[in-house]
């Protein structure tokens, strides 16, 4: 096993375990390490990444976890990869299953759920507000210096929203219909 699939999937099994509150609240620990601490990807790379990865069925950490993978270091690398992701988080949910089915029941344990939900709803907010600032101005931080405003996206983000939460329309649907308009576009 070469050091860099070594690597990937000692990086992976960390993410993993701290895979608290699902995909979407683990998209700044891995940009964080597969960005900023590794430099494996550039905050583009990531993004589009991202994006594919919430497209093609599976879990997000899963279907990250073997792009990234992929890029890195072939089909090693995505097994490294995904293997580290699923491990960790999958001892963990064992153990923890049946520490919770065990003491369900007490308070300090139910306000710990507590605390680790509102965690995730921050983690899941912060992500969020990431991809939109990298799609809407191109970058991952609001810089005045740099801030180059993208009307096309910033037209369908508003009308995927709006349409997602006033009409409850399919998400298929929205994807497929944005995919065509973003075709058009640009």
């Amino acid at each position: 096993m070469s050091r860099h699939v070594l690597m990937l999937f000692i990086v992976f099994l960390q993410i993993g375990l701290f895979s608290i509150g699902g995909g979407y609240a683990i998209i700044p620990l891995i940009q964080e390490q597969v960005v900023s601490a590794y430099n494996w990807l550039t905050i583009q790379e990531y993004t589009d990444i991202i994006t594919i990865s919430q497209m093609t069925p599976g879990p997000l950490v899963v279907n990250t976890a073997s792009f990234v993978g992929m890029r890195l270091a072939g089909v090693p690398g995505a097994i490294a990869a995904t293997m580290g992701s699923i491990l960790s988080g999958t001892f963990f949910s064992i153990a923890l299953y049946k520490f919770f089915k065990k003491y369900k029941n007490i308070d300090s344990v139910a306000n710990v759920l507590k605390g680790l939900r509102a965690s995730s709803v921050g983690l899941i907010a912060s992500a969020a507000s990431t991809i939109i600032l990298i799609v809407v101005v191109g970058a991952s931080s609001l810089d005045v210096r740099n801030f180059t405003l993208n009307i096309g996206a910033v037209i369908l983000f508003s009308v995927s929203l709006f349409l997602l939460r006033k009409y409850k329309l399919n998400p298929i649907l929205v994807m497929v219909l944005t995919g065509i308009a973003g075709l058009i576009m640009y």
